[in-house]
């Protein structure tokens, strides 16, 4: 199997993980139907959103599956006002695309935030970096090796 840049990051690092492939198509990126294809709880499957700031600072958020990042927990966790990142400026900001961004390898070290839901499980799921690939690995060892922060992310249901 060919090792991805967030595969390599957590070998050198010595961090254990493994990698579960699935088939993907065009029309069923989101991470609920991974979760599905891959037969795991939604609720481990974490998504990178990635989002920048007016002052284009950019901060990288995992969040379960089936929910969506807080504009207003956000805001308060970091003090400004961001909003997703375009698309078409995915790559070229990460070196990743739609459906592959792992928030392991990044082409720079960015702000990095995992929901607090992720320290319920003993592992969770996190893109291996493309299309395909996710990652099965402890909350912790995501944690340290992306320097993030547990935080409150997500919307309620009421919000």
């Amino acid at each position: 199997m060919k090792k991805t840049n967030a595969m390599r990051i957590l070998e050198a690092a010595h961090i254990p993980y493994k990698c579960l492939e699935y088939a993907w198509d065009e029309d069923h990126l989101d991470a609920v139907s991974t979760a599905q294809k891959l037969g795991i709880e939604p609720e481990t499957l974490f998504k990178t959103i990635v989002m920048i700031s007016a002052g284009n600072e950019v901060f990288v958020f995992c969040v379960p599956a089936p929910v969506s990042v807080s504009l207003k927990k956000v805001k308060s966790l970091t003090g400004k006002k961001i909003m997703p990142l375009k698309l078409e400026a995915l790559q070229q900001t990460t070196g990743y695309i739609r459906g592959g961004c792992s928030p392991v390898g990044m082409k720079k070290h960015f702000i990095t935030y995992i929901d607090e839901t992720a320290q319920l499980y003993d592992h969770i799921y996190v893109s291996a970096g493309e299309r395909g690939r996710m990652l099965c690995i402890a909350p912790a060892d995501l944690q340290a090796i992306c320097a993030a922060a547990f935080c409150d992310l997500t919307e309620a249901a009421s919000e």
